[in-house]
């Protein structure tokens, strides 16, 4: 992030985005997996950051796309307490043998996933442009 965040109270979903070099649907993604990113909603429903999740956001971004930690795993580094995520409770139960290999399925399908998104969120960078616009 090359720009300067500038100081106001809230700042709307595009600016976040702008801000931050993401896209809207990985930051209400991201609310899902992260209960630190909570932004408030004005009477209308429209998304309301604060700074503090702006500089959440960016160390998200940077645990998962500079220094390749899982989703599960960012949240264990920014000192989320352990079962507070519904995915994790799906981990941590004790398993039957016979589910050993679907727990191995389904993390390899995770894994997957998040790395479309990465791909799709790389591709929607390069095809928005140096401007942030899609071409005509």
């Amino acid at each position: 992030m090359s720009e300067e965040i500038p100081r106001r109270l809230f700042y709307k979903i595009g600016e976040v985005c702008q801000l931050t070099g993401t896209q809207p649907y990985v930051l209400r993604f991201w609310e899902s997996e992260f209960p630190q990113l909570a932004p408030s909603k004005s009477r209308s429903g429209q998304r309301l950051y604060r700074r503090k999740d702006i500089d959440l956001v960016l160390e998200i971004k940077k645990l998962l796309y500079q220094e390749g930690f899982t989703i599960a795993g960012a949240r264990k580094k920014l000192g989320m307490p352990e079962g507070q995520h519904v995915i994790d409770d799906l981990f941590d139960r004790p398993e039957p043998p016979a589910a050993s290999a679907e727990k191995s399925t389904l993390r390899s399908v995770t894994e997957d996933l998040q790395e479309i998104l990465r791909v799709l969120d790389a591709t929607d960078r390069r095809l928005r442009g140096p401007h942030g616009r899609r071409p005509k």
